[in-house]
């Protein structure tokens, strides 16, 4: 973990690079959970509000587990695969921690 970033055939989900809004990742069972900042949704707007992209990789190449943002009042938009999984409140918990390490550094 952490040396995501370093490796240059590493592709998020979508298929953008892999450094690309890289904030970290973290791991449960053999699924490594990556987390990455996709930016503002609307620049312009004054309320700014920064979406993200969570994929999950346990051996099969990176797959999207969910998008969310950091709007209170919006909800994480899970894959299909992970829709209602019992791990769900434990992986939005650490990608808020990894979020908040950040903003304190």
């Amino acid at each position: 973990m952490g040396n995501r970033t370093k490796d240059p055939y590493n592709f998020r989900s979508d298929g953008k690079p892999g450094v690309d809004g890289y904030l970290g990742d973290f791991r449960r069972g053999p699924a490594v959970f990556t987390l990455y900042t996709l930016g503002a949704d609307h620049p312009g707007r004054a309320e700014k509000i920064t979406a993200y992209l969570l994929d999950v990789d346990d051996g099969a190449g990176p797959r999207q587990c969910c998008r969310f943002t950091d709007d209170p009042e919006d909800f994480a938009e899970w894959s299909v695969a992970w829709e209602g999984d019992e791990w769900c409140l434990w992986i939005m918990a650490q990608c808020h921690t990894l979020i908040a390490e950040l903003e304190v550094d």
